[in-house]
């Protein structure tokens, strides 16, 4: 059996990364969590949390399934409307008696949920990775401040641009999903009942969402197909991030004027990537989990969920192999296919609805 006092490092202390790290420790194992910022990065929208993923973090740790419940809304309605605002479809949300509830959620409440089930010491903050080397027994990282950490394990969770990714498959591009998306969170008390997910479609398909976090508040996305100028290419964020008042002033008055009411600084945009399916997710002593193994389209709701799935099943494999290359090749085996067919499946309802 792998020894329990085995070293493990976890690069990218966002939710994929900090789950499987509270996993690992609650398995008696010496993990390290690194995060290039110099906090912890609780920033973000709204979250739809399908089913699927509050079963994996329940399966992990109920405390932080609780702690999300009582932070957000479970999700009772999905609505289709057009742009003239009438109802094209209503689908109300019921749940069997203790039955895990979809949950429409803050990214802040999600992330701050996982990391209170952390040891402080074991996060280690302004910790940029700047190189990895392997020895047939050990992963070493480097990082951009000189200093380094050696252990049995290394494992990148670090998103869409993953560093540890260009170590283990080398050149791998983001793919344009073809649509610049704007998202907010703004006091809403009126608009968007709670446990709603409001869906404005055009002709092709969807137009903006939104639906209710709990706390009074509503989380808003508004998506518009967009060519990417020379200068664009590549880069995660457009270069005006202005919404057109033209394209705004397609949607409904009700909601366009709750796009319009939310602070500037309430507001992130960025081009719509993902990344193709990877052939290998793991090489000697180093592994991906989440975006930086599996980055998908949001159509299917599947990519925090995948990020936590991928902890469950990599967390089983470290406790019940003989070794770590037994672990690693069992979790790759099973995983793979999975998350290729959320990639596959995501990007192909990307394009049926127009997003490029």
């Amino acid at each position: 059996m792998i020894s329990s006092q085995s070293k493990i490092g976890i690069i990218g202390a966002g939710t994929s990364g900090s789950y499987l790290a509270s996993l690992l420790i609650q398995q008696g194992f010496q993990v390290d969590l690194f995060e290039k910022a110099p906090y912890a990065r609780t920033d973000g929208c709204g979250i739809l949390i399908v089913q699927a993923g509050m079963q994996a973090l329940h399966q992990g740790n109920p405390h932080i399934t609780e702690k999300i419940i009582n932070s957000g809304d479970r999700v009772k309605l999905f609505e289709f409307r057009n742009l003239r605002g009438g109802v094209i479809n209503s689908e109300p949300v019921t749940y069997e008696a203790n039955e895990l509830p979809g949950m429409l959620v803050h990214r802040k409440a999600i992330l701050e949920a996982i990391l209170d089930e952390l040891p402080p010491d074991r996060i280690h903050f302004n910790a940029e990775l700047a190189s990895i080397a392997q020895t047939e027994n050990s992963a070493i990282a480097h990082f951009k401040d000189g200093s380094k950490w050696e252990g049995d394990l290394l494992i990148g969770a670090d998103g869409i641009v993953s560093k540890v990714r260009q170590y283990i498959v080398p050149g791998v591009e983001l793919f344009y999903l073809g649509d610049v998306v704007w998202r907010g969170v703004v006091a809403d008390n009126s608009f968007c009942p709670e446990g709603n997910f409001f869906v404005y479609v055009r002709g092709r398909g969807i137009y903006a969402n939104f639906f209710h976090i709990g706390g009074g508040r509503t989380h808003w996305g508004f998506f518009i197909e967009k060519e990417r100028t020379d200068a664009e290419v590549g880069k995660l964020h457009p270069a005006d991030i202005t919404i057109p008042p033209q394209e705004l002033a397609k949607l409904p008055d009700d909601a366009r004027k709750v796009i319009e009411s939310t602070p500037i600084e309430s507001i992130v945009c960025r081009f719509s990537y993902d990344i193709d399916p990877l052939p290998k997710i793991y090489d000697n002593r180093v592994i991906l989990i989440g975006d930086a193994a599996h980055a998908k389209s949001s159509t299917r709701a599947r990519g925090m969920t995948s990020g936590w799935e991928d902890g469950v099943c990599l967390a089983k494999h470290l406790a019940s192999s003989a070794s770590i290359a037994e672990a690693l090749a069992n979790f790759q085996t099973e995983r793979l296919p999975i998350v290729h067919e959320y990639q596959r499946t995501s990007r192909e309802m990307s394009l049926k609805i127009g997003r490029r």
